[in-house]
């Protein structure tokens, strides 16, 4: 239930930041941030378990005016998630700094009173004792069923409350009551009756974050819970590097016209969403890759995950490409998952290829430098994609390709938004 305290067109809005960079206020109580190859392997751990998923799934193993943004932050590089934003929960509201997750549902947040774990967290833990607006859901409540589908686990049982578990793909995990509670974004943007999870027993690589917010297509996730607000619409920029800052926005409100939508394809009853690349360019010049290769894969473009995966028939094409129009400069041994890297600390200035990708309905996406070379220095910097094992594991479109670009979600639209120059 949405309370409305201000005026519904009023845009508000939610910064995004990077776990490790100097914006983020979490970060400055850490110091062991991850290394590339660390987050590259826990980057392919949560790969792994996306495709298992899906694998397990197929049988192969109105819209309103009213919008509210939330700062996006660049996060931390989990296998769990890499985005943070920051919300309210309880009454009095509790400021909690959440990852933000398009390739999971269940929001939730570390309680006290930690019953089995919790592991550190900068902020205090949420406190539902001393919270006006807490209640749990009972174990015979309709919502508590809904778990199975928002986490992939039955739901449990406790005295009555309903117990909720979630796995992530680096095997971090929250296992806890199924509440509700009151969710504040903005001060003006306010909702009654949000289903959220109160962990008790959590561990694993959420760093000094307070938990999860789930952005996917299932009835729990908050892009769901608030679809009477903001019509199932959200958009993103993620920030390029650690020291800028993004934003995460709910409500659909002056889209620029330079947005390009591309359909949402089938999802399959999966809280994934979908999306159908069609070609691929590198320096102006269209690969020669079949179409087939990337339908029968399919592609999910996901918050979380970091690296762009694509089918080895596409990879090889794209990396032959780069190769050839990067010959003048010297390679550097591969990172991890990243085979083709170049060491350019000599030169003061040099020039890649320009990368796009062209998606269903003609829409071309051109990278930004951060999306095409990573790398932690100039010394090894590599192209910024991966090639999955098989042909018919799922292509993701990760989280470095996506940054600076204006990323908008139509979700009840059955469409998806790419645009230039999103963070600025």
């Amino acid at each position: 239930m949405y309370e409305s305290l201000g005026c519904p067109n009023t845009k508000s809005t939610l910064e995004v930041v990077h776990r490790h960079g100097p914006c983020n206020q979490l970060g400055k109580g850490e110091v062991n941030a991850p290394t590339i190859s660390e987050i590259l392997s826990h980057d392919q751990s949560r790969v792994n378990s996306i495709q298992t998923r899906l694998d397990l799934s197929s049988g192969k193993q109105s819209l309103r005016s009213s919008k509210t943004t939330l700062p996006a932050k660049s996060g931390s590089s989990l296998g769990a998630g890499n985005y943070i934003v920051t919300v309210g929960l309880g009454t009095p509201k509790k400021d909690l700094s959440l990852i933000f997750d398009t390739g999971s549902d269940l929001t939730w947040t570390q309680c006290q009173p930690c019953v089995k774990y919790c592991y550190k967290q900068q902020e205090p833990l949420l406190d539902p004792s001393t919270s006006n607006t807490y209640s749990n859901i009972s174990c015979n409540s309709a919502l508590c069923s809904q778990l199975r589908s928002a986490t992939g686990n039955s739901p449990g049982c406790s005295t009555s409350t309903c117990l909720y578990a979630i796995q992530y793909g680096d095997q971090s995990f929250s296992i806890g009551f199924f509440g509700k509670e009151k969710l504040t974004l903005t001060n003006s943007d306010v909702f009654a009756n949000f289903f959220f999870g109160c962990g008790q027993n959590n561990r694993g690589l959420f760093g000094s974050t307070a938990g999860f917010l789930g952005l996917g297509r299932d009835k729990l996730s908050i892009v769901s819970q608030t679809a009477q607000k903001y019509g199932q619409y959200f958009s993103y920029c993620l920030p390029s590097t650690s020291s800028k800052t993004g934003y995460l926005t709910f409500g659909k409100s002056g889209v620029p016209s330079s947005v390009a939508f591309t359909p949402l394809s089938n999802s399959h009853g999966q809280s994934f969403y979908f999306i159908d690349i069609t070609a691929i360019i590198v320096g102006g010049t269209k690969l020669s890759i079949s179409p087939t290769v990337f339908s029968n894969s399919g592609t999910i473009i996901d918050s979380g995950t970091v690296i762009t995966r694509l089918p080895p028939a596409a990879y090889s094409a794209l990396r032959a490409a780069f190769q050839q129009q990067m010959k003048q400069y010297p390679t550097a041994p591969a990172i991890s998952i990243l085979d083709t890297c170049y060491d350019l600390r000599n030169y003061t200035t040099f020039s890649i290829p320009k990368i796009s990708f062209l998606f269903n309905g003609n829409v071309q996406v051109d990278l930004a430098f951060s999306g095409i070379l990573y790398g932690g220095s100039a010394s090894q910097l590599c192209l910024a994609f991966a090639g999955n094992s098989d042909a018919s594991a799922i292509g993701i479109f990760g989280n470095v390709q996506q940054q600076t670009l204006n990323v908008v979600y139509d979700v009840a639209g059955g469409k998806l938004g790419f645009g230039p120059g999103g963070c600025s």
